[in-house]
């Protein structure tokens, strides 16, 4: 089974490596998962933050995957992906969802996903600051509750369609302990939750703001 997260200059450095840390755990307990790391070229990119990383391969190089997984980024990085509705990214999640078993995102992930038209008539959640973004997809059903991540099934006469988005950044490490148990059973998630002792109790009891217009502009669809 394999999983793959396809990445941008740009892009949220957690939504990748936590997951990714997440997803390799899994496939150590003796469950068939690998996950890889794919760019549009094959070439390295460079996070939100400034890290640059390797990836194992280009677009051209996965053509079929089991789990797609779409992180978040920067959002003029989104905004210059969006703009293009048959860009080559976009074009990529169309053509990697058609077989996969599971389509999913995390944080402003979900707005690549609605421009790719794989959100349509399935609920879902992002990152609380651009839920009026992903409200802007009339056919997406936006959960404005910030749900750390959600799950949403459809018939299709294709078959059914699977969908998981989480909310923000760190979500996204809630979100691939809820896959692998979707894909595996609760005990393969427990073995990994303990193995990367993820029992979080924050230092701080922020709370989430009120939720702010869409100021990113990708013209129409």
């Amino acid at each position: 089974m394999k999983l793959g997260i396809p990445v941008y200059e740009g892009v949220n450095l957690l939504d990748v490596a936590g997951p990714l840390e997440m997803f390799y755990w899994a496939g150590q307990n003796g469950n068939a998962l690998k996950t890889v790391l794919v760019s549009s070229n094959g070439k390295p990119v460079t996070s939100i933050n400034g890290v640059t990383f390797t990836v194992g391969g280009s677009f051209a190089d996965e053509p079929a995957l089991d789990i797609l997984w779409v992180p978040g980024g920067k959002p003029e990085a989104l905004e210059d992906i969006m703009r293009d509705p048959d860009s080559p990214y976009l074009r990529y999640l169309r053509r990697i969802a058609r077989h996969a078993t599971w389509v999913c995102s995390v944080c402003e992930g979900a707005l690549l996903l609605a421009r790719a038209g794989l959100l349509d008539h399935h609920k879902a959640t992002t990152h609380w600051a651009f839920v009026a973004c992903l409200q802007k997809f009339p056919d997406v059903t936006v959960d404005t509750t910030h749900p750390r991540f959600l799950v949403s099934k459809r018939q299709t006469p294709g078959g059914e369609e699977k969908r998981l988005t989480g909310g923000g950044i760190s979500s996204g490490l809630d979100e691939a302990l809820q896959l692998i148990s979707l894909l595996f059973d609760a005990e393969s998630a427990e073995r990994v939750q303990v193995t990367t002792e993820y029992f979080p109790k924050p230092p701080v009891t922020g709370a989430i703001p009120k939720v702010p217009e869409c100021d990113m502009n990708w013209g129409p669809r």
